[in-house]
C-alpha cells in the first residue's frame, strides 16, 4: 500500500496506512499536553484504541479516556464527557472512532468551557456567534470507519434526551486541527458496519450532488466521492484487508462531509428521527430509505443523475444508476424495509412530523412536506 499524502484542505490531513504512529507528535503540534481520547464503548478496549493510548503515554501525554458514548450521542453523554474533561485537567480532545465518537469528541472540546447551554448553539442562522470562540479547545480527529466524514466537519449531531430529536451544533472552530486518516484502523470493522458506514459516505455525496443549492466546489467533490465509493465499497465488504480500497473509502467519506456543505436531503431528514427514536445505525438507515427518496426526487434530478451515471461508468441514465444501487444494496445485505431495523409502523405520524422539520429537509430537491414524509415512511415500512 503506497497511498501516502499530506493535505491542507479542508484542514491538515495526514493520510496513509500506519500514520496513527504520528498521534503524539500531532498533539504536540497543536499544543496539547494532556489530551482526552473520546471514543465509543465498543472501541474502548480494542487493540487499536489501546495502541493509541500507548503512543500517548510513551510521549508523556497520559492516557486519558472517555468512552461513555451512545451510538447516537445525547446531551447526557456530553454532560458526562465535559465533566471528565474538566476533572482530568485536559486541554484538548482526540476524537477517535466512527461518527458517534468523532461528533461527541468535537462537542466536548467545544462545550467544556462555554457558559451557555449546548442548545443555544444549534445550526440556526448565526447562533454559532453566541459561543466564546476563545474557549473552544483543539481537536485531533482519528476516524476508524469510512462513513460520516465528521473528521472534516465543523459540526456535531447531538440527540436531545428529552425530545429524542437530533440537533446539529455548529461552529467553524469545531473543525479538527489535524486529521489522521489511517486505513489500517478500519480493517477490524464488522462487515455490517463497513457496509453501513460505506453507504453513508456514498449517500452524503449523492444528496449533496442532488441538492438544488449553488456550490460548484462541493458539486465536483460529491461526484468524485460517489465514484470512489461505487468502485470500492463492494471491495472492502468482500475483503476487509484490502487497504487500498479502504483508503479510497476513507477519502470518499471525507469528501462526502466536505460536499454536504451544499446541502443534504430527504434521506437524512427521514433517517435522523428514526435513529433518534429507535437507535438505528445512521448509515444503514440512510441506505434503507434511499430507493424511495430517489423515486420521489426523480422529476427534479433525472438529468443530473444521468450525468453522474455516465461519469461513474454506468449506462441507461437514471434507470441505470437506480438499478445499480438496488443491486449493490442487495449484494451488501442492506435491508429492504425499516421494519427490519425494528422501526414500528405505528410511529409514522410522529416520525414524519420530525422529518418535515429536520434541517436537512430544506436541501431536498422536491419539497418534503408532512404528507410527503408520511408517504415515504409508508413506502419504507
Amino acid at each position: 500500500m503506497t497511498i501516502i499524502a499530506n493535505w491542507s484542505y479542508p484542514t491538515a490531513i495526514r493520510f496513509g496506512a500506519g500514520r496513527i504512529k504520528e498521534l503524539a507528535e500531532a498533539c504536540q503540534a497543536v499544543g496539547m499536553k494532556r489530551p482526552l481520547l473520546v471514543t465509543d464503548r465498543g472501541l474502548a478496549n480494542m487493540a487499536i484504541t489501546q495502541a493509541a493510548l500507548d503512543h500517548l503515554e510513551k510521549a508523556g501525554l497520559g492516557r486519558g479516556l472517555f468512552a461513555d458514548v451512545d451510538p447516537n450521542p445525547s446531551d447526557v453523554n456530553l454532560a458526562k464527557g465535559v465533566e471528565a474533561f474538566k476533572a482530568g485537567g485536559h486541554d484538548g480532545v482526540i476524537a477517535f472512532g466512527g461518527g458517534s465518537g468523532l461528533d461527541l469528541g468535537k462537542l466536548i472540546a467545544f462545550q467544556a468551557h462555554q457558559s451557555r447551554p449546548i442548545w443555544d448553539f444549534e445550526d440556526i442562522g448565526d447562533w454559532w456567534t453566541r459561543a466564546d470562540a476563545s474557549a473552544i479547545r483543539p481537536v485531533i480527529a482519528v476516524p476508524t470507519t469510512a462513513g460520516t466524514g465528521s473528521e472534516v466537519g465543523r459540526a456535531g449531531v447531538l440527540t436531545n434526551s428529552q425530545s429524542h430529536v437530533k440537533k446539529i451544533i455548529f461552529h467553524p472552530k469545531m473543525m479538527p486541527a489535524i486529521v489522521i486518516a489511517d486505513a489500517e484502523l478500519t480493517v477490524g470493522m464488522p462487515r455490517v458496519i463497513t457496509v453501513g458506514t460505506g453507504m453513508d459516505a456514498f449517500i452524503h455525496c449523492l444528496e449533496a450532488y442532488s441538492s438544488p443549492f449553488y456550490h460548484p466546489l462541493s458539486q465536483g467533490i460529491a461526484l468524485e466521492g460517489m465514484r470512489l465509493a461505487k468502485e470500492n465499497l463492494r471491495r472492502v465488504a468482500d475483503n476487509p484487508n484490502d487497504i487500498e480500497a479502504r483508503s479510497h473509502m476513507m477519502s470518499a467519506a471525507a469528501m462526502g462531509a466536505v460536499a454536504f456543505q451544499k446541502g443534504l436531503g430527504a434521506m437524512h431528514a427521514l433517517s435522523h428521527p428514526v435513529g433518534a427514536t429507535f437507535n438505528t445505525h445512521h448509515g444503514m438507515t440512510n441506505a434503507v430509505v434511499m430507493p424511495a427518496v430517489l423515486r420521489f426526487n426523480r422529476s427534479a434530478i433525472e438529468s443530473r443523475i444521468a450525468a453522474a451515471a455516465a461519469y461513474m461508468g454506468l449506462h441507461d441514465g437514471f434507470d441505470g444508476f437506480y438499478d445499480h444501487m438496488m443491486k449493490l444494496r442487495a449484494e451488501l445485505g442492506v435491508p429492504d424495509k425499516l421494519s427490519a431495523l425494528g422501526v414500528d409502523a405505528g410511529s409514522i405520524d410522529k416520525l414524519a412530523a420530525m422529518a418535515a422539520e429536520d434541517p436537512c429537509a430544506g436541501g431536498n430537491p422536491v419539497p418534503l412536506t408532512l404528507d410527503a414524509a408520511k408517504a415515504l415512511y409508508k413506502e419504507c415500512m
